[in-house]
């Protein structure tokens, strides 16, 4: 039970206001700490309840919870756009790798049509040799 007395006047008696609230525990929230919002606009902050009012200390609470939501819910997407900030590095990454694989394969393409050339010219030198050695030394076994 919480009691106030005043006097609005000296020429008028007293005034004597009473109330009680069904559960104390309901002004626990206004009571202990008045938790602040810095990430919220000065003008969307929570405004202290009027503690005799338990409607006042209800929208109160509810504004406090929704501004712990926003703060969560916009931590979460801080933390969404650091990830997304991640995956476009990393695709990036991916399609640098992937031009570069490209390249690669077909720098390997050409080596190894290269190379088959090569080895096949080798082929046919050594067969020319070869032939040029068993025809030098036809020509020296004849003299």
């Amino acid at each position: 039970m919480i009691t106030s007395t005043r006097r609005v006047t000296a020429d008028k008696p007293e005034v004597r206001i009473s109330f009680s609230l069904d559960d104390p525990s309901e002004l626990k929230d206004a009571e202990e700490q008045f938790p602040s919002f810095p990430d919220l606009e000065q003008r969307l902050q929570p405004v202290l309840p009027c503690q005799s009012l338990k409607e006042s200390v209800q929208v109160y609470r509810d504004h406090c919870k929704m501004a712990r939501e926003f703060h969560q819910v916009k931590t979460e997407i801080a933390l969404l756009e650091d990830r997304k900030r991640e995956l476009i590095a990393e695709l990036a990454e991916d399609e640098r790798v992937t031009l570069e694989i490209a390249r690669l394969e077909e720098e390997f393409r050409l080596l190894t049509e290269e190379n088959r050339t090569l080895v096949t010219v080798y082929t046919e030198r050594t067969q020319q040799l070869a032939s040029l050695r068993v025809t030098n030394q036809k020509r020296q076994g004849s003299s």
